[in-house]
């Protein structure tokens, strides 16, 4: 078996990890900032009175966003519920497909910080057998080559580390991320259910009452 390629073979997957994780960062760090921007001057302009996103600002609702859809589904759903209750259960559905929306591709994320030390000492004791066994070939004539040898087997263990670390830190910053962006989605939901009339009301013939959040 030829430990110098699977040794190469290793630092190749390596690289792709980092790339891959670098696309990740960028396209989530994009995408978090976005709807974070959007979510905040979204909730400055919504009022118990609108009923529906064309009552909206055209500024707010001009480029599609993940805090735009959800007030649009909730509008758009609301209409002909029974209860409050019915409007609870509509909201927390809406709020958790939303959720999941801002988890996508996370998981490459956790996936490269686990894999990539892991990799990187796979690379070490591959270089370090590739070393041991040109050694037990050649004998040792030069001590410096065997340094060097060990070093370029080490740099694989460096390499994994670096990249499990930089992984680690933007995951754990979008983590903190989600949780202002879902806040902030919890205040719109509620901003977005009031004002509802319910169908059960008016079927009693009872003024239609509007749903306060508590």
């Amino acid at each position: 078996m030829n430990m110098d390629l699977l040794h190469d073979i290793t630092f190749y997957i390596l690289y792709g990890a980092a790339a891959l994780a670098a696309f990740v960062i960028v396209e989530r760090g994009i995408f978090f900032s976005f709807n974070l921007r959007q979510a905040k001057r979204l909730e400055t302009v919504l009022r118990h009175q609108t009923q529906h996103v064309d009552e909206l600002p055209g500024e707010v609702t001009r480029r599609k966003s993940l805090p735009l859809e959800m007030v649009r589904q909730l509008f758009e759903q609301k209409r002909g519920l029974a209860t409050h209750k019915d409007l609870e259960d509509l909201s927390e559905s809406i709020y958790i497909a939303t959720r999941s929306k801002l988890m996508h591709g996370l998981w490459i994320l956790e996936t490269v910080v686990t894999a990539a030390p892991l990799l990187g000492l796979l690379g070490t004791i591959l270089g370090i057998i590739d070393t041991f066994k040109a050694l037990a070939v050649a004998g040792v004539s030069d001590p410096g080559e065997v340094s060097r040898g060990i070093g370029t087997a080490l740099y694989a263990t460096a390499l994994g580390i670096a990249i499990a670390l930089m992984g680690m830190v933007f995951h754990n910053y979008f983590q903190d991320r989600i949780e202002r962006i879902t806040d902030h989605l919890k205040i719109l939901l509620l901003r977005a259910g009031m004002g509802t009339s319910f169908q059960a009301e008016h079927d009693e013939g009872v003024a239609p009452a509007r749903y306060q959040p508590a």
